[in-house]
């Protein structure tokens, strides 16, 4: 099975209390894009947040330039069922994210639990030139830590540390801040993630 067809299917026969990363309330992600003191017209991206809580929290706070991108369409459409006519307020975007050609640049960039699945060095290059070019400002990313999961969703996963983290991004990112948190996942298991924060060099 290919990937785009693993996560269709996850999304298709699994509701959000089934699945490990449900966050009722993203909190930390929220606490990053806070930080960087920027005006709700922001543009932001949430990279794999196809069913994520956090496009209804930024709407709900007034942010105006929202995209989500995801690999699955059942994803993105559980996401617009949810938030009913709220859901014209977004760029909702269906892509592989090694496959996305961003037509616009982005103040806020954000990816929590998207990144970690890309395991060869071929997919990891290619991110990070995505991002390069993508990103004016700031980037968040959340990943399992190296005290979390190898595994998510029975695919493969890639573990980081800060150091990790620090020298895949900078050839074009400088960190901010680093940290780690566990999240209890909605069956009451523990999984470490590292969330780290970075500004554009040159922004």
């Amino acid at each position: 099975m290919n990937t785009k067809a693993h996560w269709e299917k996850v999304y298709e026969t699994k509701q959000p209390h089934e699945v490990s990363w449900t966050q009722a309330v993203p909190q930390t992600s929220l606490d990053f894009i806070h930080s960087f003191g920027l005006p709700k017209s922001a543009s932001i991206i949430d990279i794999g947040g196809g069913d994520s809580n956090l496009a209804d929290h930024l709407l709900a706070e007034g942010y105006t330039n929202i995209t989500v991108l995801d690999i699955s369409a059942a994803a993105i459409q559980r996401a617009k069922n949810r938030l009913g006519d709220k859901a014209d307020s977004i760029n909702w975007i269906i892509s592989d994210i090694t496959d996305f050609e961003p037509e616009t640049s982005y103040d806020i960039w954000h990816d929590r639990a998207a990144f970690h699945f890309l395991t060869s060095e071929m997919q990891i290059n290619k991110y990070v030139s995505i991002i390069t070019k993508a990103v004016n400002q700031y980037m968040v990313i959340g990943t399992f830590s190296e005290n979390g999961p190898k595994k998510c969703s029975g695919l493969d996963i890639k573990q980081y540390s800060e150091a990790s983290m620090v020298r895949t991004f900078e050839a074009a990112f400088e960190k901010i801040r680093c940290k780690t948190e566990d999240h209890i996942t909605p069956f009451n298991t523990t999984q470490n993630f590292i969330f780290c924060s970075f500004r554009k060099k040159g922004a």
